[in-house]
């Protein structure tokens, strides 16, 4: 059988590094994107090709279209197609609402939540040939339920979850599930401007009292792709009982 091959984009670090590697730890074509890490990406994709695996790192902003189109292009031409999308790249905003300038809610938007258009309106076609495939996006539990400062982040996160339910309706009849992974505090990047009185607080806030670790989001987001499954249309809550 030919391997599969699944698609991890914000895959240079974090999140969607520990994703792409436990899906090519399992024999799957990976490949993997980010818009500036340019040395972290290739080191990801020096510890795939490690594993014996095929590898694709593309430098890119997946909130462009036509910058996709060009990276799905080049996934034709190596790996024929695509059978896994787990939308993972995204940034963070935190301030208050009305400081925030124009342009800042336009980059967060176009790279939360326009890059999931832009990666499933293009992997979709793929999957529909064969009547099978997964798509899993990131998301957040401010996406459920908001957060004070990160009005915009939220926002973004909701329109994923939404995006989500919907998209997994339309695409059910298709043999093709979408859920989502709505992430509670996961010690990444993203998370170390945190001053440790405010970590200790949030700690506290935790009923599993730590934050959760990137390997556990993709031993999730591997779960929710390599099978058959009668799962869609989800958003899978990972905060250690926090919300």
């Amino acid at each position: 059988m030919s391997r599969k091959t699944v698609l991890v984009t914000g895959a240079s670090r974090g999140i969607g590094k520990a994703i792409a590697l436990k899906y090519a730890g399992k024999g799957y074509n990976t490949v993997i994107t980010c818009i500036h890490r340019k040395e972290q990406l290739l080191q990801t994709r020096k510890e795939i090709e490690g594993m014996g695996m095929g590898c694709l790192a593309w430098i890119g902003d997946a909130g462009d279209y036509g910058s996709c189109e060009e990276l799905f292009s080049r996934i034709r031409k190596q790996f024929g197609s695509l059978d896994v999308l787990v939308n993972n790249a995204g940034v963070s905003y935190i301030g208050l609402f009305q400081d925030m300038k124009p342009e800042d809610w336009d980059r967060i938007v176009r790279t939360n939540l326009t890059s999931v258009f832009n990666c499933c309106r293009l992997a979709i076609p793929m999957m529909l040939t064969k009547k099978r495939g997964k798509i899993i996006n990131i998301s957040s539990v401010w996406g459920v339920c908001g957060a004070s400062c990160e009005a915009a982040y939220s926002a973004t996160k909701g329109g994923v979850n939404a995006l989500t339910k919907a998209l997994a309706k339309e695409l059910a009849p298709s043999n093709i599930q979408v859920n989502a992974i709505a992430c509670g505090a996961i010690d990444t990047e993203m998370n170390h401007f945190l001053h440790r009185e405010d970590l200790i607080a949030l700690l506290d806030e935790i009923p599993a009292g730590r934050l959760g670790q990137a390997a556990e989001v993709a031993d999730l987001a591997y779960h929710l792709g390599y099978k058959e499954s009668y799962l869609t249309g989800q958003i899978i809550g990972l905060d250690g009982g926090w919300m």
